[in-house]
C-alpha cells in the first residue's frame, strides 16, 4: 500500500533541476516560488556528480560509480566522482536547510529510479546494467538503503517537513519496450518483463517510508503499472499524453493518485498566460466526467521537465507560472 500524498490544493512544484551553480540561489528560488510543495533543487551545470545519474549514483550504498567517456560505470571503490556527488548534495542540503527554517509542510526530494539507473550506468564490461537482472535487483536494494539515509538526513535538517519522494524514470518506457541499444549500438537489449519491473519498483516504494511519485517525461508512461507498484502520484509531460491514456488517468484519479501535470514549458518561452496553460487539463477533466471540485486537489502543476536548460530568469518565471496555474485550477475549475 502506498503512503498517502499530503492533502494540499492548488499546489505546484518543480521537476527537479534548475540552471546555474549557486545552491543558495536555487534553494531560495524553489522555496520562494513554491508555497505548498517546494523541492530540493538539482544543479547539473556543476558537472559530473551533480547530474541526475551521478547525483543518484552517489546515494547508492556499497555500490560506486565513476565517469567514463561513454558515461557512468560501476567501480570497485569510491573515487573522485563519488566524492563530488556527496559534496554537492551536502551543499544543496545546507542551502535548503537555510531557506526552510521554521517551514512546516510538504517538501519534495528527487532521485533517479532503479530502472533508469540500471539503464544509464554501465557494468565493468561496458554493457548497461539493465542487461543483468541480478545487477538490477542489487541497484534497487542499494538505492533503497541510500534513500532511507537521505530522507532521514532531510528530516533532521527540516524537521517540520512532510517528505514526498520523486523517482525519475524517463527510461522506464524504453526498458519495457526493449528499445535500449546495446553497447555496440548494433542491436537492442531484451525488454524487461513488466511484472518484474513492477515488483522492483514496489520493493523500493514500499520501504522508503514516504509518499512516492514517479516522474516520466517520455511517451508511454505505464500508469497502471506504476499504480500497482504503489505510487502516490504520477508526474508527466502533459503534451505527451493521448486519448489512449484517458482511461488510465481517470482510474488513477478516482483511486486518489495525484497527477503532476507538466504544462509550463521547461525552456525559455514567451508564455505568460498561467491559467491558459492548464486549459488542456480542464478539457481532460470534463472528458473524463470527473468532479470539478476534485481538480485542484488531485492535479498539481509543474514545468514539463527539469529547468536546467532554461535561463535563470525564465526558470523563476516558469515556477511562478506553475504556481499561478495551480491556483487557477482551484479558483476556476471549469
Amino acid at each position: 500500500m502506498s503512503i498517502e500524498f499530503p492533502e494540499i490544493a492548488g499546489a505546484a512544484t518543480g521537476v527537479g533541476s534548475l540552471p546555474g551553480t549557486d545552491a543558495r540561489e536555487a534553494a531560495k528560488t524553489a522555496v520562494g516560488a513554491l508555497e505548498f510543495l517546494p523541492h530540493l533543487p538539482e544543479l547539473p551545470a556543476r558537472g559530473p556528480g551533480a547530474d541526475m545519474i551521478g547525483r543518484s549514483a552517489g546515494l547508492l550504498v556499497e555500490l560506486f560509480a565513476h565517469v567514463e567517456p561513454s558515461g557512468w560505470r560501476f567501480s570497485d571503490r569510491p573515487g573522485r566522482d563519488t566524492r563530488r556527488a556527496h559534496s554537492w548534495l551536502g551543499e544543496d542540503l545546507d542551502a535548503l536547510e537555510e531557506f526552510t527554517q521554521g517551514y512546516e509542510g510538504p517538501l519534495k526530494v528527487q532521485a533517479v529510479g532503479p530502472w533508469t539507473l540500471a539503464a544509464a550506468i554501465e557494468l565493468r564490461n561496458g554493457e548497461r546494467a539493465v542487461k543483468d537482472l541480478g545487477a538490477c535487483r542489487s541497484i534497487a536494494e542499494s538505492l533503497t538503503e541510500g534513500l532511507l539515509r537521505h530522507l532521514a538526513d532531510v528530516r533532521r535538517r527540516v524537521p517540520g517537513a512532510q517528505l514526498v519522494l520523486q523517482l525519475d524514470e524517463p527510461s522506464l518506457p524504453a526498458v519495457l519496450a526493449g528499445s535500449l541499444k546495446t553497447a555496440s549500438g548494433f542491436s537492442r537489449l531484451r525488454a524487461v518483463d513488466r511484472q518484474l519491473a513492477e515488483e522492483v519498483l514496489r520493493g523500493v516504494i514500499g520501504k522508503v517510508g514516504a509518499p512516492t511519485i514517479v516522474h516520466c517525461c517520455a511517451p508511454g508512461t505505464p500508469i497502471p503499472l506504476l499504480r500497482r507498484a504503489g505510487v502516490a502520484g504520477v508526474s508527466v509531460d502533459f503534451s505527451l499524453l493521448t486519448e489512449r491514456d484517458d482511461d488510465d488517468l481517470g482510474e488513477a484519479v478516482e483511486a486518489g493518485t495525484r497527477i503532476l501535470a507538466g504544462v509550463v514549458p521547461s525552456t525559455d518561452s514567451g508564455m505568460s498566460d498561467a491559467a491558459g496553460s492548464v486549459q488542456g487539463v480542464r478539457t481532460l477533466w470534463r472528458r473524463l466526467g470527473l468532479s470539478p471540485e476534485l481538480l485542484g486537489r488531485r492535479v498539481l502543476v509543474t514545468p514539463t521537465c527539469g529547468l536546467a536548460g532554461a535561463s535563470p530568469a525564465y526558470a523563476r518565471k516558469a515556477l511562478s507560472l506553475s504556481a499561478q496555474a495551480a491556483r487557477s485550477l482551484v479558483d476556476n475549475p471549469e
